[in-house]
């Protein structure tokens, strides 16, 4: 820590010049919507390579001697806009960008200036944009973040009805998934049919695949960061969509013209509706349906004070007949404060609150039962960051998470003849405190560098155990508060960039990440039944360490984009579970668990055509993810669930006029590791299933192809609407959603395997309006 704060001071005393520099900074905006702009680009005319971009919450701030300059500030989808400086004292200057009246060409993965892939330190970044996603053909016709994540290299699902994502290699688990800085635990409804991130609430989200910034932490694969539109302080709107199962709508508005507004949105599915038309009570009598809201109010205080409240909430129901239910919801919520200190000083600071559970409940008299696991974080953070001059950036903080877990409890009426079973629950407090440094000592050389030192303490109250071979060798008892086990361990990360010239440049990064939020499940799906346990006394934070370049190069105007990205990652303290290990309300889960090393490594291909009335990208993925963990596989190393050799991407989007869009995507995987039954044997008269080695064989390969049209109706007055067909798995492929071996009705002798899928062709129609 001492360390750490004189490598600051002396970053801040390099700053400092013997000639007087001033400073020039401020907000950018939408003038439309008064919504932030981050990452839009602040250039100097005169001082070519001299510029800036706008962090998370739409502030620049340049470091210049005096004169007069012209400040060029530019912005994709946005007229650029110029702007004639007298710089004799620090100056304090917000802009307002214009929209540009036509309808944009780009594709998904956005930049704020044509070749910023080229010129930016940034490498495993994927960014993408609500306004520019609404082409992408997806299943029931609605904008899916998470789905059209993963139609880029490096991030893929792992088969029908499994909505969760994987990073290089990384399980589901293993991405912080964040909603205006609040962590969302199981981001998806309906088993992933739907992402949690309702479209019409979210302004952006950034993938970090790579190395994130020092801020992020707790995680080995990914940071996920999400951020909620602001809502429009110019003018009052309402927008929505209606679907065949699933509508929409949202209202914003201004509280005060120019200085705050406000934005709620909600969503709801109604399948369950169409149940109510059977006459067979078995069915009539079911629910399955989710809903979830969004919220966010903002206000302008000063000119250097702003304030934030944001919350989500949502959930999902299936009840089936009243014998068999499952439902699970995230909420969270967030306050920021952002504080403009002086001209090169910006910050913010949070408190948040996010929690997600789960109720699984089989009501089979006189056998009733329900199984509830929860999880909630509170957390506090302040971020600083100090713009120096325009070589130097720094940017530092503190964050801290308190955690409350109870693992899968179970819990009866008085009168079932089930006995509940309570769990006790665990306690974490997650420290980290991180600095980084931003140096560009020239146009053709960008250097990042990062360290977070990351803390884990267990807390009491509560019973701990010590395990050794899957034995209880001792027990102690802890107060509230009382430390039972901690762990320090420092993450540092470094990302190098040099840019040979402005159509092609390297890239660089190597990052330490750790986590101690575990999950544990027997389940080769992405259910939200998974149990997160918590780093103590007998799991340690897993590590991982990855090292990533990528070579970057652009055609034609910067038409077309190219990009050739590799990385490696040395995965510690890896979990897996024995062999046959039960771990449904098991007060001692940790001794079912054995633990030990991996790796993943992989090659990420894109080719993009940008702009055009035709446009689009092919990605390709080269990967493997192994584990080496002893008790499994004597020793050898073996695939994990999620590992996929090849995934394809084909994205093509065609404008044929200013009304009608046409769109089409086809992606490919190799089919996920998977424990299949080697062979049998009879116990008793009963046939036993045979298991050999764990994940050695593989789920069929997985293909579809989704097309979509989009009819925009012409504008009348303030009201816009359009059309959206769209149908999901065109040619009808019967992707596996389970394989089961059952014994053949016509041969006893023989087991067959069955195949269950979930659709065939699926089309699709929504009706979508804003006024």
């Amino acid at each position: 820590m001492r360390l750490l704060s004189v490598v600051i001071i002396l970053l801040l005393s390099y700053g400092i010049q013997a000639v007087t520099r001033y400073s020039v900074s401020g907000t950018i905006t939408d003038s439309s919507t008064g919504e932030s702009l981050p990452g839009a680009s602040v250039a100097v005319a005169e001082l070519p390579g001299t510029g800036a971009s706008t962090n998370l919450y739409g502030y620049y701030s340049l470091s210049l001697l005096p004169g007069e300059y012209t400040l060029i500030v530019t912005y994709l989808g946005f007229d650029d806009f110029q702007l004639k400086v007298n710089l004799t004292r620090n100056q304090l200057i917000d802009v307002k960008l214009i929209p540009v009246s036509r309808q944009l060409d780009e594709v998904v993965v956005s930049a704020v200036r044509r070749n910023d892939n080229i010129t930016s330190d940034k490498v495993g970044v994927e960014q993408l944009k609500i306004r520019e996603i609404n082409k992408i053909p997806v299943l029931f016709g609605e904008q899916d973040l998470l789905k059209t994540l993963t139609l880029t290299p490096g991030v893929k699902s792992i088969g029908e009805g499994n909505g969760g994502i994987y990073v290089r290699g990384g399980s589901n688990s293993q991405n912080l998934i964040l909603l205006d800085e609040a962590m969302v635990y199981n981001a998806n409804h309906l088993l992933g049919f739907f992402s949690t991130f309702n479209s019409d609430a979210i302004r952006d989200l950034t993938l970090y695949k790579g190395t994130a910034p020092a801020e992020y932490g707790g995680r080995l694969s990914s940071v996920m960061d999400v951020k909620m539109n602001e809502g429009n302080n110019q003018s009052h709107h309402l927008s929505g969509g209606i679907g065949l199962i699933s509508s929409r709508l949202m209202m914003e508005g201004p509280i005060v013209k120019e200085k705050g507004s406000y934005l709620v949105s909600g969503r709801r599915t109604y399948a369950d509706l169409f149940l109510k038309l059977s006459s067979d009570p078995a069915i009539n009598n079911n629910q399955l349906y989710f809903y979830d809201f969004n919220a966010k109010v903002n206000f302008k205080i000063n000119d250097k004070n702003r304030v934030y409240l944001s919350a989500y909430y949502g959930r999902d129901i299936f009840d089936f007949a009243g014998r068999f239910g499952i439902n699970w919801g995230n909420s969270t919520v967030t306050g920021r404060w952002n504080h403009i200190w002086n001209g090169r000083t910006f910050s913010n600071t949070s408190i948040i609150f996010s929690d997600y559970d789960y109720k699984v409940a089989i009501d089979l008299n006189p056998f009733a039962f329900s199984i509830l696991s929860k999880i909630n974080n509170l957390n506090l953070k302040h971020d600083m960051q100090f713009f120096l001059n325009d070589k130097w950036n720094i940017s530092a903080g503190y964050s801290g998470v308190y955690h409350t877990i109870t693992p899968g409890q179970v819990e009866a009426p008085a009168e079932s003849e089930i006995n509940p079973i309570p769990q006790q629950e665990r306690f974490g407090l997650e420290q980290a405190v991180y600095a980084s440094v931003n140096y560009k000592p020239s146009a053709s050389f960008v250097l990042n560098a990062g360290i977070r030192l990351s803390s884990m303490m267990m807390l009491g109250p509560g019973e701990f155990y010590s395990y050794n071979n899957g034995l209880i060798t001792d027990t102690l008892q802890y107060k509230r508060g009382e430390v039972v086990k901690s762990y320090f361990i420092p993450e540092p990360r470094i990302n190098l960039s040099y840019i040979i010239n402005q159509q092609q440049s390297l890239k660089f990064s190597y990052t330490r990440n750790t986590q101690n939020l575990h999950v544990v499940s027997n389940s080769t799906g992405s259910l939200p039944t998974d149990i997160w346990l918590i780093s103590g006394k007998n799991i340690k934070p897993e590590i991982a360490d990855q090292l990533s370049a990528g070579y970057f190069r652009n055609f034609g105007d910067d038409v077309y984009q190219f990009s050739a990205e590799t990385y490696y990652k040395w995965l510690y303290n890896q979990i897996d579970l024995r062999n046959g290990a039960d771990i449904r309300a098991n007060q001692h889960i940790e001794r079912e668990l054995l633990f030990g090393k991996g790796r993943a490594y992989g090659l990420e291909l894109m080719l993009k055509k940008k702009y055009g009335t035709l446009n689009g990208w092919i990605g390709y993925t080269l990967s493997r993810t192994e584990l080496n963990i002893p008790g499994i596989n004597e020793g050898a190393w073996y695939p994990a669930r999620q590992d996929a050799t090849h995934d394809v991407s084909i994205v093509a989007i065609y404008d044929i006029s200013e009304r009608w869009n046409l769109s089409g995507t086809w992606v490919f995987r190799t089919g996920n590791a998977i424990t299949f039954p080697s062979g049998k044997y009879e116990v008793d008269g009963q046939v036993q299933l045979y298991y050999t080695e764990r994940n050695g064989y593989r789920m069929p390969d997985y293909h579809r192809l989704d097309l979509g049209a989009t009819y925009t109706f012409p504008k009348r007055g303030a009201f816009e609407s359009s059309l959206n067909f769209s149908v999901y798995n065109a040619y009808a492929r019967k992707n596996a959603f389970s394989i089961d071996f059952e014994q053949d009705p016509e041969d006893k002798s023989k087991t067959q395997a069955v195949l269950t899928y979930l659709f065939t062709a699926m089309p699709s129609i929504t009706y979508n309006f804003k006024f």
